[in-house]
């Protein structure tokens, strides 16, 4: 029978006491998973939320169907050169997944084949065979040796981001026995692909070992290559570009440690490139004689030096550093570097000649845009690949000459039904936050949307790691700038939009600054005629999750609707727990509450959670996965229940995946139908339903 009204959450006192503050966290026992009574609440929850949207139905239907109208099903990205292979992905009409293939490069062959005519093709891997059947599939490794002949991939069929990881032989097609269960993302193989190198985890989740396997070796055991035992670091690991090293790395949120291995010496000991220091963050790229090292040593934003691959030791300047160009990636080719940069809140990228200092950088032509290196797999290039796109220009591969300067489209993603870049006009502007910081906001919408207050809008955020949302390009928005809304991104401190101070002074003691920011940004909305209060939806996820949750609390007033997925809202009692995952390596970025007094009293002022109140809050759409291993599901079922007991006068909605994980559905077709669930609900709000 279909419920009349929420459901309603039995409370149980459960206290707790840090620096003489005692707290009732009533829903503290959501926390268990295996409760059938958790499980029997979220399910409620779902039937609420589908009875609440059951007026919605044709409209999510007519959005999901212009999802997929303009999206082209059947297609192939730009194939990338890797040895004597073209390496790509495709997709058929129908299938939820894609298709990994790789043809034989032919002589004299130097454009990728992109036509349909690519003889020779191999299926390296079906995501659609291996998700037969199963609720969820993800793949975390994909990665061919050196030789081409094998290839190792893992997969996930629950969302929790636990993988197992296999060995196919390429040559036969033959899945060999060789089998690891819970690993993590990342592997990498020895020269002669004998060994292969992949990551486990400890039970908080944290990536903190690396082990070399040795392939096709029946009885012999895995080797321990390396384990951190600081449970504020993360371990990475990979094969250098040039193919000469593994590259193994620890990070925590501020330092950095670099140990690398010969590809063709697989069994020796790992070798530091520079110890660890507390509050130094760097990485390498091999080149030539050469590792280059991005750090951030006396050098806010970041600068690039290099110290000898044989013997490293002390650092070289190579590109010093200058504030306000934060430098974010060095990519090594055999006679070319590739920097990765942003300043004035765009990225860009710059190239430096190998054995020279000269250097230029590329030009692209709209006012906002996003570029960036994409697949480029091979070191002994004059070409690379990068990705281009803006608010109103699709996803673009070109193909750029570092001698000529020379660009090559490759492709432009294709969009269905007539898509006219003209018809469509992007803006920056900028908020006035509290303090005088002038926040970027990157705006989008329909050309002749009115500038008098009446659009309506959806306004996004995140804010925090130093992630940056950069413009981009959404079929999914389509739908709703067709409609009239506009589109805003606000890039508010906690981010990297505006360089590695953009970023301090929104994380720890400065983490307020996020919430205001983006409050600025709405406020600005308004008073520069863009939409108004009463029609505007906040949306964001995860650490932006955690954003929504603060600004509901901080300013309910202006907004219509909040859209807040797998959302952080309870973070102070995470972030209490060391025994959750990922906890302790958070403590760099929001602070430990559990030993300082005054990190407790700040996050416990901002924690969505802890400040819900009797107030008017906008409507609420709360997004959730069961096996979310990052934002646990029970923050915001906890987070909805509290609402509800305290400001029951709202309307708010939780929607609880029981299969998936952070990402929500793996598939397609059913992430196009979720955005179509999320979209129509944000239609509604802004009275377009």
């Amino acid at each position: 029978m279909t419920p009349d009204s929420p459901p309603s959450l039995r409370q149980v006192p459960h206290e707790r006491t840090f620096h003489g503050d005692t707290v009732n966290d009533e829903y503290f026992w959501l926390i268990d998973k295996d409760d059938p009574q958790t499980t029997a609440y979220l399910e409620a929850e779902n039937t609420w939320t589908e009875r609440a949207t059951e007026h919605l139905a044709d409209l999510r239907d007519t959005v999901f169907q212009e999802i997929k109208g303009r999206t082209q099903e059947t297609d192939l990205s730009v194939p990338s050169r890797k040895g004597a292979y073209w390496y790509y992905t495709r997709t058929v009409e129908g299938k939820q997944y894609g298709i990994h293939c790789r043809v034989p490069v032919r002589p004299g062959q130097d454009d990728p084949p992109m036509g349909d005519d690519r003889p020779g093709e191999e299926v390296l891997l079906d995501g659609n065979e291996l998700a037969e059947g199963k609720n969820f599939f993800a793949l975390g490794t994909f990665d061919v040796s050196p030789d081409g002949t094998r290839l190792a991939y893992s997969t996930d069929f629950d969302g929790d981001e636990r993988f197992t990881l296999r060995v196919k032989d390429l040559t036969t097609g033959e899945i060999l026995p060789d089998e690891v269960t819970d690993t993590h993302y990342g592997s990498a193989w020895s020269a002669d692909g004998s060994a292969l190198f992949y990551i486990t985890v400890d039970e908080a989740w944290r990536p903190c070992r690396v082990w070399r396997h040795a392939v096709g070796q029946a009885g012999v055991d895995d080797v321990l290559v390396f384990e951190e035992p600081d449970e504020r670091f993360w371990v990475g690991v990979e094969l250098s570009r040039s193919e000469k090293f593994i590259v193994i790395d620890a990070n925590s949120k501020i330092t950095s440690e670099v140990r690398v291995i010969p590809s063709d010496e697989p069994a020796a000991e790992p070798v530091v490139v520079t110890p660890r220091e507390q509050g130094v963050e760097y990485s390498i790229e091999h080149h030539g004689h050469r590792f280059l090292i991005l750090h951030n040593k006396n050098a806010e934003d970041f600068a690039l030096a290099y110290t000898s691959a044989d013997s490293p030791g002390e650092w070289v300047e190579l590109i010093p550093h200058t504030p306000g160009t934060r430098l974010e990636s060095v990519d090594a080719f055999a006679r070319h570097i590739v920097i990765s940069q942003r300043r004035d809140g765009l990225t860009g990228l710059r190239v430096m000649g190998d054995g020279s200092t000269d250097s230029y950088d590329m030009e692209f032509p709209e006012p906002l845009y996003s570029v960036g290196l994409t697949s480029n797999p091979e070191y002994d290039t004059t070409s690379v690949r990068i990705g281009y796109t803006s608010m109103v220009t699709p996803e673009s591969v070109y193909d750029v000459d570092l001698v000529t300067r020379t660009m090559t489209l490759r492709k432009r993603k294709p969009v269905l039904g007539g898509y006219n870049p003209d018809d469509y006009e992007q803006f920056r502007d900028w908020a006035s936050a509290g303090d005088g910081t002038r926040v970027p906001i990157s705006i989008v919408a329909r050309k002749g949307t009115p500038r008098d207050g009446s659009a309506p809008a959806l306004l996004y955020g995140y804010g925090s790691y130093e992630y940056s949302v950069d413009p981009y390009f959404s079929i999914s928005r389509l739908s709703l700038l067709d409609r009239g809304v506009v589109f805003a991104i606000a890039h508010v401190r906690g981010g990297g939009e505006m360089g590695r101070r953009w970023y301090e002074e929104g994380k720890l003691l400065a983490k307020k600054n996020t919430f205001t920011d983006f409050v600025a940004c709405a406020e600005t909305l308004v008073r520069h005629g863009w939409t108004s209060a009463a029609r505007l939806v906040a949306r964001g996820g995860s650490a932006g999750g955690l954003l929504m949750g603060a600004i509901t609390n901080l300013a309910p007033e202006a907004f219509a609707g909040i859209v807040a997925e797998v959302p952080f809202v309870d973070p102070l009692n995470s972030i209490l727990d060391p025994n959750l995952p990922l906890t302790v390596t958070e403590w760099e970025e929001w602070g430990n509450p559990i030993e300082s007094s005054e990190v407790y009293a700040y996050m416990k002022a901002y924690s969505p959670y802890e400040n819900v109140e009797k107030l008017q809050y906008p409507r609420i759409l709360a997004m959730t996965s069961l096996n979310d291993t990052r934002v646990l599901y029970h923050e915001p079922a906890k987070w909805i229940a509290r609402l509800r007991a305290v400001a029951p006068e709202g309307d708010y909605l939780l929607k609880t995946e029981m299969g998936a994980g952070h990402a929500g559905p793996s598939g397609r077709y059913d992430s196009w139908k979720e955005e179509a669930f999320i979209l129509s609900w944000v239609l509604d709000v802004l009275g377009l339903a």
